[in-house]
């Protein structure tokens, strides 16, 4: 492996047909959790990995994916964008090190309030997020509200990706797009540096008991029985869990440790398991990504701990095949409850150790709900910490004046399957 330029730490070929994959090679200093940062930025860009191939000489990595678009009605601005924020992650351009020379403690970046006043209607919300995700606007909180003569009051505290967002021209671009979906239905619409009001918006009751314990109980410590009582599981769910395994191999290396992965596809499998690897500290020497086989992925990982050591622990290996099935299985929480009088959906989903939670979970939920003709009465996404991790958590409160009988059970399953299966890609 050479050491390429700035520039040519990343290259991406686009495909030359219709239909053919991208390919993304990325060739730069090696740094546990790199595979997972990057793999997160790809499905930041909704794009899907058709498969991958990685390998390190413990200096350099050589990553190569090949991806194609997930959305058909996403604008993906990714021919330059997705390039730039791959670079970002990569430890051979000047800016990462000097970033990290300069500061340890990395600046927060900059939250703003985009608020809007206006009438209410079916797909509101996953339009807005449609115009903030195609202008690389990334949601930090939200907090929606309905009036009862059917407006609503939206506050999305959001970041910028492009870090542009202080710009007045970056500000009326985002104003002009926004304005432009809302059209005449539109009746205030602001953009400012978010103050205390981001702060106070964090503070909100937490989870019912009951609640957080049938969200966050599908852990890699429950039993079959357990977990099916945990979600009412669909087909595709009894499918997963009959056909995922993860096996630990030390005998085929003298340094290394074989991960042997086998489960049903997802969209941000990778990713998943490259979180959890990360998370774990464990770091992957040479990987293949296989294509998908009958709706199955296999995935096998050479890879070491600290000191260039195998996982030779019968406890850390346990545990690592427990959360990595645990992750393939379970990677996003989804049920509908009560809330007082109303109806609830509820989605939550593992934060990273860095602190970076899945990229697109509020965008899917909107589209599905928006596909399935339900209206959001209020919205709101927080933070909480079950156990020893750390959770994302978006709660809808749904309207009831729709095509389902909300309280009804199977409406219910049949709402949060779903939600499920568009948030997995099926």
């Amino acid at each position: 492996m050479r050491a390429p330029g700035s520039e040519d730490a990343v290259v991406i070929e686009k495909g030359k047909k219709a239909g053919e994959p991208h390919v993304i090679t990325v060739n730069c200093p090696d740094r546990t959790g790199l595979g997972c940062d990057i793999c997160r930025i790809v499905l930041d860009f909704g794009l899907y990995i058709k498969k991958g191939d990685v390998t390190t000489d413990g200096v350099w990595c050589y990553i190569v994916l090949w991806v194609v678009p997930h959305y058909d009605s996403l604008i993906l601005r990714w021919s330059h964008d997705l390039k730039t924020q791959l670079l970002s992650v990569c430890p051979s351009c000047p800016t990462y090190f000097l970033l990290n020379l300069m500061s340890p403690s990395p600046t927060p970046t900059s939250v703003y309030l985009l608020n809007f006043f206006c009438l209410d209607r079916t797909g509101l919300l996953h339009d807005v997020t449609q115009v903030l995700t195609e202008l690389e606007l990334s949601i930090q909180s939200v907090k929606v509200t309905t009036t009862p003569d059917e407006r609503v009051l939206d506050l999305f505290f959001i970041t910028d990706n492009l870090d542009l967002l202080h710009t007045k021209k970056r500000q009326d671009e985002t104003l002009e797009q926004f304005r432009s979906v809302l059209g005449e239905s539109c009746i205030s619409c602001e953009l400012k540096l978010a103050g205390p009001e981001y702060e106070y918006h964090q503070k909100i009751p937490s989870l019912s008991p009951e609640v957080a314990e049938e969200l966050f109980m599908m852990s890699e410590q429950l039993t079959d029985e357990e977990d099916n009582r945990a979600q009412a599981l669909s087909d595709d769910m009894i499918k997963m869990k009959k056909n995922s395994s993860v096996t630990v191999d030390n005998s085929l290396s003298p340094s290394h440790t074989l991960l042997q992965i086998r489960c049903a596809d997802h969209r941000g499998l990778l990713y998943d398991v490259l979180r959890t690897l990360k998370d774990f500290d464990v770091k992957i020497s040479y990987g293949r990504f296989l294509p998908r086989t009958q709706g199955h992925r296999d995935i096998e990982l050479f890879v070491q701990v600290k000191d260039e050591k195998k996982i030779l622990d019968p406890d850390k290996q346990s545990s690592l095949c427990l959360r990595l099935k645990a992750e393939m299985l379970h990677p996003l929480r989804v049920i509908i409850t009560n809330r007082g009088p109303d109806t609830e959906l509820v989605v939550a989903n593992p934060v990273e150790l860095s602190g970076k939670g899945r990229p697109r979970v509020f965008y899917d939920v909107t589209l599905s709900l928006k596909v399935l003709g339900i209206c959001v009465f209020s919205a709101e996404i927080r933070r909480y910490t079950a156990g020893d991790r750390e959770w994302e958590v978006y709660r809808f409160l749904l309207d009831e004046n729709c095509l389902f009988q909300l309280g009804s059970a199977s409406v219910r399953n049949e709402i949060a399957n779903q939600v499920r299966r568009t948030l997995m890609g099926w």
